[in-house]
């Protein structure tokens, strides 16, 4: 019986080890932290005055790190030197070291944007912003505004806007030198903005989409807005300011042989250039231009090929005239070559192009050739783009067909009298019904000429129409996407969108977007009224 009684505890033991056997697992460590960081203490506080030291310290209530500093920061005035901010992995303080020597009488204000997160969680302590003031009070004025983009539904983010201090030492070229007085950026698409801790005073203000983020305009990157007069803090206006490019002022560049009759005159800006030369050629010496399509060039083409050292070229824009040399070499000579611009699929309205990479002087319509699927023949116009050096073919297409375009040796001569070889080249159309239509009703247009366009998701222009007069627009032939549709109010009247200037107080031409994309579909006709606010 004793014996029996000593294995009563034993079992006893061994089914106690399998109940605590299925307790067994993770715990589940409580609920998740989504409690930002909080500041337990700072040295010297926000908000200080008289500030003279050249650290500050935030301490806060768990360890932190810093993301995308760089991209977040915006210490406002702007310094010449940037500070060290620590920690770079993780700390329960925050440190400034300043290397900038701090302006007197100034407020300073460091917005540390989403940048300041907690270690663990990475939970974050959102537009955290730390003052002081150099003088015996902290400026508290505001500034308030909205950023738009001239040719964008809507603009860029960020935007940084900007205030220059119009004083005795102010001038409108301190923006492409000089960083501002106070800075802030946008943060959403609705680019609306909010300067702060201002003081009195008269301001320039600005806007720009800051490529190199240095503050400073460079008009060959950066997007610029602006209010055209000055401006005075305090006040209770809104500011609208719309960004643009400019257009960059015209500049020759050093002209170059690429070939053995051929010379590259490069430019920025806008320009119709006229090239003379003025060194000894023989007499039966000619040459032509045309311009590239793509890029700021002009291409200079020239027989019979010269044995000199270098020729001299007289190059006009308008009443600007430069003198250039270019040094000759011997290149080999370009034979001719020719390729259509586009082929596959083309719409009803659209022009069969060939492009030639020596200038084109004359064809041979005899020697072209369109021939429809069935074996009909299509009758056919070519036309010679003397500008771009096109050859452009005109035929009356069907929809849903295929046809094949052949060129017959001598269809086309080319500026050294060569001609093409054999060449073929095979397009088709799609049913009508692959495509949309839009019927477009404008309401308060308030003056002419305008240009209306359909422009895709990247802001490539797939159908406009120039008005004179308020009618209605139709556009066909639009392939099933999503569309921007834009009104331009053509001021100048000469048929395209042109941009502003900042030294020249010039605003871009108005451009005004309907207030939603639009969809067109396949074998859909869509009937829309855009009324202009």
């Amino acid at each position: 019986m004793k014996h029996r009684l000593l294995y009563i505890p034993i079992a006893l033991l061994f089914m106690l080890s399998f109940l605590d056997c299925a307790k067994k697992g993770t715990p589940s460590g409580g609920p998740r932290d989504i409690i930002p960081p909080v500041i337990v203490r700072s040295s010297p506080e926000n908000y200080s005055i008289n500030f003279t030291g050249n650290e500050i310290e935030i301490r806060f209530d768990e360890y932190i790190k810093l993301k995308d500093l760089d991209k977040q920061l915006i210490i406002s005035p702007p310094m010449k030197f940037a500070p060290i901010i620590t920690p770079l992995s993780t700390s329960k303080t925050l440190k400034i070291k300043l290397l900038d020597t701090l302006k007197p009488n100034t407020t300073y204000s460091f917005n540390f944007g989403k940048s300041i997160m907690d270690n663990n969680e990475a939970n974050e302590f959102e537009y955290f912003k730390y003052v002081f003031s150099t003088g015996s009070y902290i400026d508290s004025l505001k500034l308030s505004g909205k950023v738009m983009d001239a040719q964008l539904i809507a603009p860029e983010i960020p935007t940084t806007v900007m205030l220059y201090e119009a004083n005795e030492t102010f001038k409108d070229s301190l923006i492409y030198s000089e960083k501002p007085t106070y800075i802030t950026v946008t943060t959403d698409s609705t680019g609306t903005f909010e300067l702060t801790n201002l003081k009195e005073g008269k301001y320039l203000l600005l806007a720009l989409k800051d490529k190199n983020n240095d503050y400073i305009f460079q008009p060959k990157n950066d997007k610029i807005g602006f209010v055209k007069e000055l401006i005075s803090v305090p006040s209770d206006s809104i500011y609208s300011m719309t960004l643009f490019k400019e257009t960059p002022d015209y500049k020759f560049a050093r002209p170059s042989q690429i070939g053995k009759n051929h010379i590259v005159f490069g430019y920025e800006g806008r320009a119709d250039l006229n090239i003379e030369l003025l060194s000894e050629v023989p007499q039966d010496y000619v040459s032509t231009t045309f311009k590239d399509e793509k890029k700021d060039t002009l291409h200079y083409w020239f027989k019979p090929a010269l044995k000199t050292d270098s020729l001299i070229f007289k190059v006009a824009n308008g009443n600007r005239i430069d003198t250039a040399i270019v040094r000759m070499r011997e290149l080999y000579k370009d034979s001719l070559k020719i390729s259509a611009i586009k082929t596959g699929t083309l719409k009803l309205k659209d022009t069969f192009k060939l492009s030639s990479n020596t200038p084109l002087v004359s064809f041979d319509v005899e020697k072209f050739q369109v021939m429809a699927k069935d074996s009909s023949l299509v009758e056919t116009t070519i036309k010679l783009n003397k500008k771009y050096n096109w050859a452009e073919v005109y035929f009356p297409k069907q929809e849903d067909k295929s046809y094949a375009l052949k060129l017959y040796p001598g269809a086309l001569t080319d500026f050294f009298e060569k001609t093409n070889d054999t060449l073929q080249f095979n397009v088709n159309t799609r049913p009508a019904s692959d495509y949309g239509t839009i019927n477009l009703t404008l309401v308060n247009v308030n003056r002419f000429p305008i240009i209306v366009q359909m422009v895709d998701s990247k802001y490539n222009v797939v159908a406009e129409e120039f008005l004179t007069e308020n009618k209605n627009v139709f556009f066909d032939e639009l392939s099933p996407a999503k569309y921007f549709l834009r009104i331009i109010y053509d001021d100048n009247q000469n048929g395209r969108w042109d941009t502003g200037s900042f030294l020249n107080r010039l605003q871009p031409e108005k451009i005004i977007y309907y207030p939603k994309q639009i969809e067109v579909r396949a074998n859909w006709s869509l009937n829309e009224t855009f009324t202009l606010k």
